[in-house]
């Protein structure tokens, strides 16, 4: 049995302290933790949606190019939300980040999220 590689990426602005990586590039194979929308200035997500989500996906692309990656590479993502009802809402900003097929996806009403989030975000993607 070969062993692979494993880079451990972590943004650079993320806080201290916390106890896990953003991600795990295994080979060509990228493991994303769960990511919250979170406002730097106040440490929790916004009051508004469209911001929380545009923090949200900001932040899953960043760590996405840290593994030289983009959105079009992700093949498996699992959202996680208190409210089912922003389904649609989450619906309409996810799809324009990808310019080729979309990953498989579920999309689970959850308890309260932490930091005040509506959406947590996780995946894999693997390099094309």
């Amino acid at each position: 049995m070969s062993s692979q590689s494993r880079r451990y990426i972590n943004l650079p602005n993320r806080p201290p302290g916390l106890p896990f990586s953003d991600a795990v590039l295994v080979g060509d194979t990228l493991y994303i933790s769960g990511r919250i929308g979170i406002d730097p200035a106040t440490g929790e997500a916004p009051e508004s949606i469209d911001a929380e989500l545009d923090l949200l996906f900001g932040g899953f692309q960043a760590v996405l190019r840290e593994a030289g990656m983009s959105m079009d590479d992700l093949v498996w993502v699992q959202v996680h939300s208190p409210d089912v009802s922003l389904w649609q809402r989450f619906n309409a900003a996810y799809v324009k980040l990808f310019s080729r097929e979309l990953p498989a996806r579920a999309f689970l009403g959850s308890g309260k999220l932490l930091l005040k989030g509506r959406f947590e975000m996780l995946g894999i993607a693997a390099k094309r």
